[in-house]
Parts: C-alpha cells; structure tokens; sequence
C-alpha cells in the first residue's frame, strides 16, 4: 500500500488493521507521532489527515485514504512552523512527550479558527493530555501563534 506522509510517497507492506502509528514509527521511520495509551484518549499520537487531527494509535492503516501530515513535515525549508516556533517562545515542553500531538491538534485549531478564544482553544485541546500540567503555557503558545499573544 501506498501513503503520503509529510509530501513524500511512502510504499509499506503491512497489515491494512495494523494502527497508523505503528505503521509510521516502525515502517516508514517516522518517530513524531509517540505512543500514550493506544486507546485514543490522550492524543501523543495525533497527525493530520488532510488537515484534521486523527489520533493514529487506533486508525487501521487501510483505512487512511488522505495526505498525513506528522510533526516532521510541519517545517517548511528550514523554517519552523509557527505553532512550533510560539512552542519555544513560550517554553511550553518539559518532558516534552505529549508535545508533538499538541501541536498537531493546535495547527488544526489554527487552520479552522485562525483567532481561537480561550474557550476555542480549551475546547479543541481537551483530548490531549500533559503529565506536566503546561497548559497555561499551550494556550498562550496557541495564542501567539495566532497572532494575538505576548510577542518576543
């Protein structure tokens, strides 16, 4: 079978039941998108389908019919996506585990809300779940990245 991942043609052989992430971390090498709980409830997992967050630790590879975009292929020519650069202007990461499913969903949010509310942004972000407890620091990463936060 045949995915595109990050705007690269990808060809595995795999199970089409096998989950996504499986398919991405062990197959195609892309190690982005970690593994949490593997019952879509804490979103370390999530990528981009066509734009929208899916949490890739239950979705059967044979079933992805869209363009996955992961954490990888946010940068662009040597620049950082600017959901990813407001995460290091606001130091959002410590352990740094849940981060690239937070991302993930929070340039989804950006795509479809470009000046997300507080309640905008607790709403989409909800899924997924930080040990450390940043979330204070999401948001105004979030924020910033829409173009309404603290600026540098």
């Amino acid at each position: 079978m045949q995915l595109e991942v990050d705007g690269r043609q990808i060809d595995i052989q795999v199970d089409p039941q096998m989950p996504l992430l499986w398919a991405l971390r062990d197959v195609a090498g892309v190690l982005g998108p970690k593994f949490g709980c593997g019952i879509a409830a804490c979103g370390a997992c999530t990528v981009l389908i066509d734009g929208a967050p899916v949490r890739s630790c239950v979705l059967p590879v044979g079933d992805v019919t869209g363009r996955v975009t992961t954490i990888e292929g946010l940068a662009r020519d040597g620049a950082l996506h600017r959901v990813q650069q407001a995460w290091l202007d606001e130091q959002v990461a410590q352990c740094g585990y849940c981060q690239a499913g937070q991302i993930m969903t929070a340039v989804a949010l950006l795509e479809e809300i470009p000046d997300p509310t507080d309640e905008d942004i607790d709403k989409a972000m909800a899924g997924n779940l930080c040990r450390c407890g940043t979330y204070p620091r999401i948001r105004a990463a979030i924020k910033r990245a829409a173009g309404n936060g603290t600026e540098a």
